[in-house]
């Protein structure tokens, strides 16, 4: 058995945090030098916890509307990034949690963020609108150091729905990809400068793009999955050359992994290149609450183990922590999980779900599920 695979099967919960009022948890992100954890909830604020305990430290609250996403500055480790759909992308500092907001960064007062993604070199911030008037979506871009000095750009043309998804490169800063409900993944390398000059490549995953991760040995790969819960793997390195870009693709992954009653996952959560055991990981979920976490590769999925008796509901996010060997989980039953090898579970069975009518009301809109007519093959440079 792998490395990975013991690790994974040894984990149970050793830590269980919810807030007092229910929310939905939809994302989290680790800032692994000062051990906190930011989680944006469905109703319009951020959480700040302690990784290790899960006690909550600082609470944010600032947006008008839905969170789409949080992440910590690397270089400057007491700044966290989190977008909204009220049009924002604000920077906090988690070093006087619950205290306003210490940047602003806005463009057109029309646009609602969707997505929003911070650059490697912690110098560019890049957020994705809704749709405009039936036709117009856009990638707006921000000098992180220069709050105060509006936009740096705008790319217009190259999506024409919600923008769900942007990814910034782990290690080349000036590139980025993006994905959106027109069915539609564009990578861009942003030292080119204007848009169609940028554009790199074009994979159509045939349906609404709901998460986009990069991957492989060396980040050449991008990870694709649709809010219909298809899987697309694309291999980027292949673009300068005769060979496909699909690595694997298909409409409806839930069926791949068979579970040992034949059965298949409800849901996928999401993904994540895991760089120390060189294994992309997908994790799916059912509605019930329980996970199986997979490998993903050119083979398609496979199952390395289950994890039961922790949420009661759909699980919206997750993240890995190397150092420690830990999963964070998060979901609809407003749990925040800590998953650990050989850790001792601190209750038993299920905690009852803490669903509400006011929380399902805070729910993030969904974004539509259809399929896509429209055909563009990849572009290459």
């Amino acid at each position: 058995m792998e490395i990975l695979e013991e690790k994974l099967k040894g984990l149970s919960i050793v830590r269980r945090s919810h807030p007092e009022e229910p929310t939905y948890l939809l994302d989290v992100a680790l800032q692994p030098t000062t051990d906190q954890l930011a989680v944006s909830c469905s109703n319009f604020t951020i959480h700040l916890h302690n990784k290790d305990t899960l006690k909550l430290v600082g609470e944010y609250c600032g947006h008008s509307g839905p969170v789409c996403g949080v992440t910590f500055a690397r270089a400057s480790p007491n700044l966290l990034y989190s977008g909204s759909a009220d049009g924002t992308v604000r920077a906090w500092d988690v070093r006087r949690p619950g205290t306003k907001v210490a940047q602003t960064f806005k463009s057109d007062p029309s646009h609602c963020y969707c997505s929003f993604d911070l650059s490697c070199s912690d110098s560019l911030l890049c957020a994705g609108t809704e749709q405009l008037n039936s036709e117009d979506s856009f990638l707006v871009f921000w000098d992180s150091r220069r709050p105060g000095e509006g936009i740096l750009g705008v790319y217009s043309e190259s999506h024409s729905d919600d923008i769900t998804q942007v990814c910034f490169h782990p290690q080349d800063k000036d590139r980025v990809a993006s994905g959106s409900t027109d069915g539609l993944v564009n990578v861009f390398d942003l030292s080119r400068g204007a848009e169609e000059e940028a554009l790199l490549a074009t994979c159509n995953s045939d349906s609404s793009a709901g998460s986009v991760c990069w991957t492989g040995a060396d980040y050449t790969q991008l990870l694709c999955l649709s809010h219909d819960e298809g899987l697309h793997l694309w291999d980027l390195g292949q673009l300068d050359t005769e060979q496909p870009l699909t690595i694997f693709s298909t409409c409806d992954a839930r069926s791949l992994t068979p579970l040992p009653d034949r059965a298949g996952v409800d849901y996928l959560v999401g993904g994540r290149w895991l760089e120390e055991a060189k294994k992309l990981l997908v994790v799916g979920g059912m509605n019930s609450g329980d996970l199986h976490m997979m490998e993903c590769n050119a083979k398609g999925l496979r199952l390395l183990t289950s994890l039961e008796g922790g949420h009661s509901s759909t699980v919206r996010c997750f993240l890995w922590d190397s150092a420690a060997n830990a999963l964070v989980t998060g979901g609809e039953d407003s749990q925040l999980l800590l998953w650990k090898p050989g850790g001792e579970e601190l209750t038993t069975g299920k905690r009852a779900s803490m669903k509400s009518e006011s929380a399902l009301k805070l729910k993030s809109r969904p974004h539509r599920k259809h399929g896509y007519g429209k055909e563009k093959p990849a572009t290459q440079p």
